[in-house]
């Protein structure tokens, strides 16, 4: 056979290389702990934090929710009797602010119920007067629209009486 028989040893990796890997390990572990040190909050903070300030009660949550409401009204009659609301338009907003509160404070899904759906439902005596006295009679009847100022008391009626 051409050649020789004799048998070289594997190729060795000097110190050099062997320091550079180790190095560029440790590198890798100290980022990846960084990371998780960095992105993790702090317990002393979190606890400090909630040991002053007030906890909100659901009761705290609901009043906020039925004030905001209560200004959206305000701000529809407002518009209205500013002139830059149609008497139809404003008791179309009203009907859609009076929906979405009740959907927020109970989860009912009364933006998409029709009147008879609610009514199936047996929701609260107030939202089924307020529709239909009020927003179903302007919105979907020909002629002249009921006086928004009633469908704004209508609703504040049922926003402060929805439980």
């Amino acid at each position: 056979m051409p050649g020789s028989d004799e048998l070289y040893p594997p190729f060795q990796y000097g110190w050099g290389w062997m320091l550079l890997a180790i190095g560029i390990l440790i590198l890798l572990i100290a980022a990846a702990w960084l990371v998780v040190g960095l992105t993790r909050p702090r317990r002393d903070l979190t606890l400090a934090s909630a040991a002053q300030g007030p906890t909100l009660l659901t009761v705290d949550v609901l009043s906020q929710l039925r004030v905001e409401y209560l200004e959206r009204i305000q701000r529809i009659e407002d518009d209205y009797r500013a002139r830059s609301l149609s008497a139809r338009n404003a008791n179309l907003e009203l009907s859609r602010v009076v929906r979405t509160f009740v959907n927020e404070y109970s989860g009912l899904e009364a933006p998409v119920l029709a009147l008879d759906d609610l009514v199936a439902r047996g929701v609260h005596p107030a939202l089924i007067d307020a529709m239909g006295r009020h927003y179903y009679p302007s919105i979907f009847r020909q002629g002249p629209a009921i006086d928004p100022v009633a469908g704004a008391e209508a609703a504040r009626t049922v926003v402060r009486s929805w439980h």
